[in-house]
């Protein structure tokens, strides 16, 4: 999404944090910006039943599947196994750390191939609920205040600059239809399945989609905190190789003056 921004194939999209961390930097804040947040929450680690894992000391030998590497919940697996000592296997460790797409997971957790994953709603649930996998580790509980961003609007700066109307307009539907969600999670998520349904030709277990939305906020607020805090950790396990300088990443003023005349607070870059 974020190299289609690059070339205008695309004007907006919803992004996770590291992909448009990534992005900015490349670009040298050239090509996008962050209008608005998405979603909080909503990732963890997920671990088998019978895999022996009851505390942080009992990772030893095993084999943790992330999403893609260096993505987003990759990085937060990666610093959160090295504050607690652990090194991976390829550097004469004893964990593994396996780049996975979240299909192959739920695939090889079911196989006993892999021990547990590091991944994000809806998996989390699916792990839980079709694979026999428990939650060993909310990554919220990581968070000041349980908050951090797992996705955001961003939109590239030409559209920005030629459309300030439609962006009014649609930062104005963002905070409409967050506020809905809130409001009714159980009517949102039939509404969120049936569409899956249409796009995929599947539906999900209610039982798994009720549970990944309890543990998402839905949100406006970027939480940009929480990104330059993932961009320091990205740094720190050598994934960017210079001090990250996310300076004018945000655009956030249009979605203040939305929210102030809907008489809500305004949010932080």
């Amino acid at each position: 999404a974020i190299e289609a921004l690059f070339t205008d194939a695309i004007d907006a999209t919803f992004v996770g944090p590291n992909p448009a961390i990534n992005g900015f930097i490349k670009s040298r804040g050239e090509k996008f910006v962050i209008i608005a947040g998405g979603a909080s929450g909503g990732s963890g680690l997920v671990v088998r039943q019978d895999a022996d894992i009851q505390n942080e000391k009992d990772f030893d030998g095993k084999t943790i599947a992330t999403p893609q590497l260096g993505n987003t919940q990759d990085v937060a697996a990666r610093v959160w196994f090295g504050e607690r000592g652990y090194q991976l296997r390829e550097k004469g460790g004893t964990l593994t750390l396996l780049p996975l797409s979240n299909p192959d997971q739920l695939t090889m957790f079911r196989k006993k191939q892999i021990d547990g994953a590091w991944t994000v709603e809806p998996w989390l649930s699916r792990l839980e609920f079709e694979s026999g996998g428990e939650l060993f580790l909310d990554e919220k509980k990581l968070w000041p205040n349980g908050r951090y961003v797992t996705t955001h609007l961003a939109v590239s700066k030409r559209f920005l600059a030629g459309n300030r109307k439609l962006i009014t307009n649609l930062l104005a539907a963002l905070v409409e239809v967050t506020q809905q969600i809130n409001a009714d999670k159980a009517a949102a998520a039939q509404v969120l399945n049936a569409e899956l349904k249409r796009e995929t030709g599947k539906a999900l277990p209610d039982a798994v989609i009720a549970r990944a939305m309890e543990r998402v906020e839905f949100t406006w607020d970027p939480i940009s905190s929480s990104l330059r805090k993932s961009a320091e950790a990205a740094h720190k396990i050598g994934f960017l190789r210079t001090h990250p300088d996310l300076k004018g990443i945000y655009s956030l003023t249009t979605l203040n003056e939305v929210l102030q005349e809907k008489h809500l607070a305004a949010v932080a870059e």
